[in-house]
Parts: C-alpha cells; structure tokens; sequence
C-alpha cells in the first residue's frame, strides 16, 4: 500500500508542478504545417492491380470489391500500351 501512495504522490506532483515541456516550439510549429509541394512518381505497372491479380491467382475473393477497379485499371494499361506502340511506330 505505501508504494501505491508514493507512486500516486510522484504522478500527482509531475502532472502538477510548472509548465509541460512540449519541446522546441519552432520544430512542432513547422511540423505542422502541410508541404508545399506533392510529389508524385508515375509508374509502368500498377502495384494494386498486380498484387490483385496475384492473390485472385491463389484464392478466390469472398466479395467481388475490386472488380470495378481492376476493369478501369486493365482499361488503361491497355490503353497505354496501344498508345506507346503506336508512338514507336511513329517514330520508325
């Protein structure tokens, strides 16, 4: 019991006792605020349509969530395809 009561005391008196150290202001005020700028980088392959297409490889879906993603998704890889190939055809 008197270590319950000495704990409590030591809790009571830090929550108590002078202003919270929160840290350098400066660094959490520029934490904060949101960037500027957003990068984004544009791949070959769709990383969610691939890692889709291999777990419907080894089991199959209970709910069919992905499918209307996975139809726009293949549409427009198919679409980037023909459009590259007929660009190099262009360029030859």
């Amino acid at each position: 019991m008197k270590d319950s009561h000495e704990l409590e005391k030591k809790l009571s008196d830090m929550l108590t006792e002078g202003e919270p150290d929160y840290g350098d202001r400066e660094k959490r005020e520029r934490e904060q605020v949101s960037p500027k700028y957003e990068i984004r980088i544009q791949t070959e392959f769709d990383p969610i349509l691939e890692e889709t297409l291999k777990f419907r490889s080894m089991a199959k879906e209970v709910d069919d969530r992905y499918d209307a993603y996975m139809e726009k998704a293949s549409r427009s890889s198919s679409e980037n395809l023909l459009e590259k190939n007929t660009n190099s055809e262009k360029k030859e």
